[in-house]
């Protein structure tokens, strides 16, 4: 083998590729449910046009967008391809998008809750074990905190993130239309907010407190 390239694998920093790694695989699977989700409950609530564009699928690669993916890993917030939702199918438009835009949220939320319990049972079960405490540690530090985290940030009421599609089922029709315009110019304003640091304390500090909260529910007793 040439020195060259002996040199290389020796300098590879194992422990952060494996963290990275797991990382990536967190975030894959938070989006894909997270869109998935978008998708299921507007097909619930009579839109199919999420299904006939294949995208009620768990298969990462039909929701990934590259750069929000990037983002998602090296600054802490991104993005994946919106779910195509047409409001018309909906019987009560407004209220159609609101549920199919906190579906998201929810998901992922559910998905932290689901992480914590299997990590509790790995944790009561298998005691020791070292794959146990590999796969412990993946969902409770790396996957739980991520879900909670994408959870938290879509429900800002920021357009174009969930948050902005809740609030618009309360508002009248004049404010929600209103909102709805600045859709495109939401990620480059939180974009702005994060590079000064406005959002990251309060936003950090409300992700921390729901992980807490779920944590302490999940392992009350635990000892």
């Amino acid at each position: 083998m040439d020195y060259g390239l002996q040199d290389l694998i020796r300098s590879i920093d194992l422990e952060l590729l494996k963290s990275t790694l797991l990382r990536l695989a967190a975030v894959l699977l938070c989006l894909t449910v997270h869109e998935s989700c978008h998708g299921l409950a507007a097909y619930a609530l009579g839109d199919p046009t999420a299904r006939d564009r294949r995208r009620l699928s768990l298969n990462p690669l039909r929701h990934i967008d590259w750069l929000g993916l990037a983002m998602m890993l090296f600054v802490g917030f991104g993005w994946a391809k919106p779910v195509p939702v047409d409001p018309r199918h909906f019987k009560r438009p407004k209220w159609g998008m609101a549920l199919t835009a906190l579906a998201g949220p929810a998901s992922n939320l559910l998905l932290a809750l689901l992480a914590m319990l299997l990590s509790r049972e790995l944790y009561l079960r298998l005691p020791g074990s070292p794959a146990g405490a590999w796969i412990f540690s993946f969902l409770l530090y790396t996957l739980a905190p991520l879900s909670v985290g994408l959870g938290v940030f879509n429900l800002l009421p920021v357009p174009p993130l969930d948050g902005a599609k809740v609030l618009g089922a309360f508002l009248p029709d004049r404010a929600y239309f209103g909102l709805m315009r600045y859709e495109r110019y939401g990620m480059l304003f939180l974009l702005a907010l994060s590079w000064f640091g406005v959002t990251g304390t309060v936003i950090s500090g409300t992700i921390a407190r729901v992980y807490g909260g779920l944590f302490g529910a999940v392992f009350q007793g635990v000892g």
